[in-house]
């Protein structure tokens, strides 16, 4: 019979640290800093404005001379909140017409939400410096690399009409490795 070693999740992380600024120590050594992109709605754009938005995103990925990461997470929307305050006002309700009303648009949501899976999306750009020479590898002077990389991608990317906002609390990128391993979880049961 075989033996396996447990191990804590926290061991079994990348992370070492998270640092001032929401910069993360890796456990390999390198240093990464994640950006939370709010993108802008590219379908309601005009044929012109899409070819606008197309080319300033060629120049954003020509200008990007560094390693960068897309990460893309959905997150299945959940309804419930929003069903339970219907049903809340239903209860008060008195007219059969708006009760009924009510009903149908209820199940209308459930429907839609079953047939379209709905779900939102967040994307990240996550940056990283790894690799540096001795000159470099003073902790000041990654820092400093990393936030110029993350302005580059801030300026770039505003021109396209996108707005970037770095991780930088504890908390957020914590969360946001949390639902990385949930979903990771759920799909290896």
């Amino acid at each position: 019979m075989e033996k396996y070693k447990i191990i804590s999740t926290k061991e079994w992380l990348p992370i070492q640290k998270i640092l001032d600024k929401g910069i993360i120590l890796l456990k390999n050594n390198s240093y990464i800093k994640i950006i939370k992109i709010i993108p802008i709605n590219y379908h309601l754009k005009s044929d012109l404005e899409k070819e606008a938005i197309l080319n300033s995103y060629k120049t954003f990925l020509k200008t990007c001379n560094f390693d960068i990461q897309i990460f893309i997470q959905s997150n299945k929307e959940d309804l419930s909140q929003h069903i339970l305050k219907i049903k809340k006002q239903m209860e008060k309700e008195t007219k059969n017409n708006l009760l009924k009303l009510s009903e149908n648009y209820i199940q209308f949501i459930q429907k839609m939400n079953q047939q379209k899976n709905s779900s939102s999306k967040n994307f990240y750009i996550i940056i990283k410096k790894s690799n540096f020479s001795k000159q470099e590898s003073n902790q000041e002077n990654i820092f400093q690399e990393l936030n110029e990389m993350y302005f580059k991608i801030k300026e770039c990317l505003s021109r396209v009409g996108n707005l970037s906002i770095p991780l930088e609390e504890k908390k957020e990128i914590l969360k946001l490795f949390s639902d990385i391993w949930k979903k990771e979880l759920k799909r290896s049961e």
